[in-house]
């Protein structure tokens, strides 16, 4: 039945001379959404309103599926839309929709007109009392409820006649590509593809590096990320996966430095690989998912420690999250499953037994000089042997 779907957005609607740019990367990305869907669909825009309108056969639920993955979209309204071939023929349409519908009767309803076209010949209370009185005539059953209906039938008239009732929850936030590009630390756990999903959601596009460890690091193990880089893609859009093989400076520091500094002084080396590839891609910030006390790298003390080598900033959407609230985000986006399943990462193999909870920068610095004679020359080859994989939702 359904022919179009009207595209709701939030926050786009109050900016101001540069809305235009917000709509246009909503629609950019509505478009690359529904190339994953059967059936071809043209995207416009007109007056304040996004529509996707059907030009093949579809199916609904494939489509309202992918439209509920395109960050911006607060609703998602299927509409079948008309030629204005006069009231009559408009208001056989609307008994037919609401009949179609709406199988149970006992109902209250409220007819909504939005005339965008001001030549109609009636004005927009018109229709609503008139549009009214011909569905009680057809279905003397319902009720017209003007404060808290069941239904709110929407007319909306355009070049085109737009009738919609329904309001599909969307996700929320600003469209992908609105806010820039910074870099995900990923890492097979649960907390990163989170960091990256949420990150996205406020219409930044994403890139990630992911630090390999063979062979004490399997392929499967690296494989997982992929398939974790895959599943935020279909938020996110398409991600450049950086795969750094981290083995060498690993052992260099588990051969040179305290073991209970293990953990900080190689995420801070971490931190350093990441932010090259992200000044080199162009992002403004790295994002890791980090949240505070939740292991003992993860202390304000060890953020800082972490912290003290960038020079961009580091976005943490996780930071005041407990565990439990980011394992149903997890579930929400299809990740947790894929998170839990157990190959070791490198952040799991030579871990101290008793790793620092506090570390002392000026400290960790001075562990550090341990490393001058060849770290430069390890960091120089892992970024040099980088292994880049374009992922995309679907390959």
């Amino acid at each position: 039945m359904f022919t179009a779907f009207l595209i709701k957005y939030a926050e786009i609607g109050v900016k101001g001379k540069n809305k235009y740019l917000f709509e246009e990367a909503l629609a950019k990305q509505v478009k690359y959404a529904l190339k994953r869907c059967e059936g071809e669909f043209k995207v416009t825009r007109t007056e304040g309103r996004i529509y996707v309108h059907a030009l093949t056969g579809f199916d609904f639920d494939e489509t309202v599926n992918e439209l509920k993955t395109v960050f911006g979209i607060s609703g998602i309204c299927p509409v079948i839309h008309v030629e204005d071939e006069g009231f009559e023929k408009l208001s056989r349409t609307v008994i037919d929709y609401m009949n179609e519908n709406y199988p149970d009767k006992n109902i209250t309803f409220k007819v909504n007109t939005r005339r965008a076209r001001k030549n109609y010949p009636m004005d927009s209370q018109q229709v609503n009392r008139e549009m009214g009185g011909v569905i009680l005539d057809a279905f003397p059953e319902m009720r017209v409820d003007v404060h808290h209906p069941d239904v709110m039938l929407h007319i909306e008239i355009r070049e085109k006649i737009y009738i919609y009732s329904m309001e599909i929850p969307g996700p929320g936030g600003m469209p992908v590509g609105s806010n820039g590009k910074a870099m995900l630390l990923l890492s097979g756990g649960i907390d990163s593809p989170v960091a990256g999903y949420m990150i996205a959601k406020r219409g930044v596009k994403i890139d990630a590096v992911y630090f390999h460890a063979p062979p004490y690091t399997s392929d499967r193990a690296k494989q997982k990320v992929v398939d974790l880089a895959r599943l935020v893609s279909a938020y996110s859009g398409p991600i450049k996966l950086h795969v750094v093989n981290f083995t060498d400076i690993q052992l260099y520091i588990y051969e040179k430095c305290p073991h209970d500094e293990l953990t900080i002084i190689m995420r801070r080396y971490m931190m350093k690989i990441a932010e090259h590839f992200a000044k080199k891609d162009g992002c403004l910030g790295l994002i890791t998912g980090e949240s505070i006390g939740q292991v003992a790298s993860q202390t304000m003390q060890s953020l800082a420690a972490t912290n003290d080598v960038c020079t961009m900033p580091v976005y943490r959407p996780l930071i005041g999250f407990d565990k439990k609230d980011i394992v149903e985000i997890s579930e929400k986006i299809n990740t947790y499953e894929t998170s839990i399943q157990p190959f070791e990462d490198c952040c799991t193999i030579f871990v101290a037994k008793h790793p620092v909870t506090k570390p002392n920068i000026e400290r960790i610095e001075k562990s550090e000089l341990n490393l001058a004679e060849k770290i430069d020359e390890l960091m120089q080859t892992a970024i040099d042997t980088v292994e880049i994989i374009e992922v995309k939702q679907g390959e």
